[in-house]
């Protein structure tokens, strides 16, 4: 990430809106906004794969659970629209699967949502970016993911429409085909 071209950036946007950067308030405004930047976009330089890498944590279990469906429900998040660079907030992710033979450390799915967060986005493709990292880290196809969010591209501008919602369902594998367990992990994120 190049946090000088950031910075000077930054600074012709301020310029460009009819400030002045030069001001007491906004001296430091360029580097705190790359500062920024290198943190919520971190995401941006790393693949699919080298996330799933990052947070491969897992643990074998035993045969008797392995069609059981684990869920992870309310994670935390927030992302940045690829379309108006606007925030994504308020979101509440989450993710299910069916282990084969391991099952994945509970705080690395957080983890993993996190980071493919941290990139300008779709609420559509983080959906479908958590199934493909979690798929490759738990070694299974039957991966489910809900997503809750607002935007702001929507609440705050255009329309303004303040308590509207986006969600989205990512169905994967199993979740795909077998209707009780779609109804199995919607029942549950409800709860």
């Amino acid at each position: 990430m190049d946090l000088e071209k950031i910075r000077e950036h930054v600074r012709g946007l301020l310029e460009a809106i009819g400030e002045d950067p030069d001001r007491p308030g906004l001296v430091e405004t360029p580097d705190r906004v790359a500062r920024m930047y290198q943190e919520i976009f971190e995401g941006v330089q790393y693949s699919n794969d080298e996330i799933a890498a990052m947070f491969n944590k897992t643990f074998d279990i035993t045969e008797g659970s392995k069609k059981d469906m684990v869920l992870v429900r309310d994670i935390g998040a927030f992302s940045y629209c690829e379309h108006h660079m606007a925030l994504m907030y308020d979101m509440r992710i989450s993710v299910a699967y069916v282990p084969t033979d391991r099952v994945i450390g509970i705080s690395k799915i957080a983890r993993v949502a996190d980071m493919v967060c941290k990139r300008l986005q779709l609420q559509e493709r983080i959906g479908a970016d958590i199934a493909e990292v979690i798929g490759k880290i738990a070694g299974t196809e039957d991966v489910a993911v809900l997503i809750t969010g607002k935007h702001s591209c929507m609440t705050a501008r255009g329309i303004k429409n303040m308590p509207s919602e986006t969600v989205t369902l990512t169905m994967r594998g199993a979740f795909e085909t077998d209707q009780a367990l779609r109804d199995q992990f919607l029942t549950a994120t409800r709860s």
